[in-house]
């Protein structure tokens, strides 16, 4: 067998071990825990390939997303209090080590349904499988040791060092809690981690191209779901809870799609209309195209770019679920993408996203400031590119989903320095003035709004 064989072979071996090894509710979340922190895959798809892969029930799809969820918006938290149990640096801990005390800790100080005790014998019994006795002997002294001493943890001292107490009481990095404290204040600034730190909800754009507003609202209430619909943009309708959303004869019909209030405002702005020609220049996957498309009640042209054709296939999913059939997908990085100009464009752009932490909790742990500046790069390429793309008098968006002024109206400022031909049509005009700034552009914040963190601005060519 040669060399690159018998490598293959290794890793298939590593992976059938992991399998068998790696099983259950809490084995799984682990399993998830070490991807998330050793690579770049995105969560929701990594816990969506285990729901594809195992037969778990519902109630277990549910406890596996807590945990894993839980983990990673509390992590700094859990964190705090292992390295005061942990003998030696935890920091330094092999990865599955800190991970299954992570997974504990968080039902521990955090769920009330699982006992403490069925918290740490699962624990205990998966570190043993996994790593053998020595390992599971660590692991049930350092919690049992926690749950013994639990109500006298110390925590920072919220007078003496205040940006380090809020860091670690709503499990945030520090740098940026540093930053948020010196631009919003201490209390502003407090609220808005707290909101970081609470389970969405779930936010529903009802298709217009296949359902009323009314009549789809009637379908929830005969389902018994209770639901709130948006007061900034009607067709929007915030829901509880529907297990198993993407398997629901309704989704899979296109009567809906989940989609949050900030990214239909930022689509909204464009005031697309039926006949129009739309360039969406970062389009995957496809929420704010899918859009489009329904506002144009299917009459018209819009052009999908993305970077990636793997990612086109989202939209084109999305597209043939909704009904949509004026979209074409072109694989393109949009920073150089060269087409016929057309009226309308939106480039929602790559960015921190530092303004939907509660729905992706692994941002905080993956972004750092020089991130920021990078991605303010490629943004500002994208606008100039979108530029030339668009016909005198025509209308550009350009739109985030991070509350950081980097990437926001500094980018904006310095490009309309740039290009005088362009200039802010106040958003007032199209949309509730409570979430428009007084330079024109429409700025959300979780604590504020009960809505995702966001930045969207109009722009006219003249």
């Amino acid at each position: 067998m040669s060399e690159e064989n018998k490598e293959t072979a290794e890793t298939e071996k590593q992976k059938d071990e992991q399998k068998m090894l790696f099983t259950g509710v809490r084995g799984t979340a682990v399993k998830i825990l070490n991807r998330v922190e050793r690579t770049d895959s995105y969560l929701d798809k990594l816990i969506d390939a285990e729901f594809r892969s195992t037969e778990f029930n519902d109630f277990d799809k549910a406890l596996l997303t807590e945990i894993v969820h839980g983990v990673l918006r509390w992590q700094s938290k859990l964190d705090w209090v292992l390295n005061g149990f942990f003998h030696g640096n935890f920091s330094k801990a092999e990865i599955t080590v800190r991970n299954t005390l992570r997974a504990a800790l968080y039902q521990i100080l955090f769920l009330d349904k699982v006992p403490d005790h069925a918290a740490v014998n699962e624990a205990v019994e998966f570190m043993k499988r996994i790593r053998g006795e020595k390992a599971g002997g660590l692991v049930n002294a350092v919690l049992r040791n926690i749950i013994r001493s639990k109500e006298g943890i110390h925590y920072p001292d919220v007078q003496n060092d205040p940006v380090n107490y809020l860091a670690i009481m709503y499990s945030h990095p520090l740098w940026l809690v540093r930053r948020w404290v010196n631009r919003f204040g201490f209390y502003e600034t407090e609220k808005l981690l707290e909101a970081n730190n609470q389970k969405p909800s779930l936010t529903l754009r009802i298709n217009t191209l296949k359902s009323s507003i009314d009549d789809f609202l009637k379908m929830l209430s005969l389902h018994n779901h209770s639901y709130e619909q948006s007061k900034i943009l009607p067709n929007f309708v915030s829901i509880s809870s529907l297990a198993n959303i993407s398997q629901t004869e309704t989704f899979r019909k296109g009567f809906f799609s989940v989609q949050d209030e900030s990214a239909g405002i930022a689509a909204h702005l464009l005031q697309v209309k039926p006949g129009d020609t739309v360039i969406d220049l970062c389009s995957a996957p496809g929420g704010k195209t899918t859009f489009f498309g329904e506002m144009m009640k299917n009459q018209g042209k819009i052009y999908a770019v993305d970077k990636y054709p793997t990612r086109l296939g989202l939209v084109k999913n999305s597209c043939e679920r909704l009904g949509i059939t004026i979209v074409e997908t072109i694989a393109a990085d949009g920073a150089e993408y060269q087409g016929e100009p057309v009226d309308k464009i939106i480039v929602d752009v790559p960015c921190s996203g530092f303004g939907v932490l509660s729905k992706k909790p692994d941002i905080k742990h993956k972004r750092e400031f020089k991130d920021m500046m990078m991605l303010q790069q490629s943004q500002k390429m994208l606008l100039e590119n979108a530029a030339t793309l668009l016909k005198p008098n025509g209308t550009l968006v350009y739109s985030t989903c991070t509350i950081e002024p980097e990437e926001n109206f500094n980018v904006i400022r310095e490009f309309l320095v740039a290009h005088p031909e362009f200039e802010i049509d106040n958003a007032s005009k199209y949309i509730s003035s409570t979430l428009v700034s007084p330079d024109g552009y429409v700025e959300t914040f979780p604590h504020k709004h009960k809505i995702d963190g966001s930045f969207s601005i109009r722009l006219i060519k003249k």
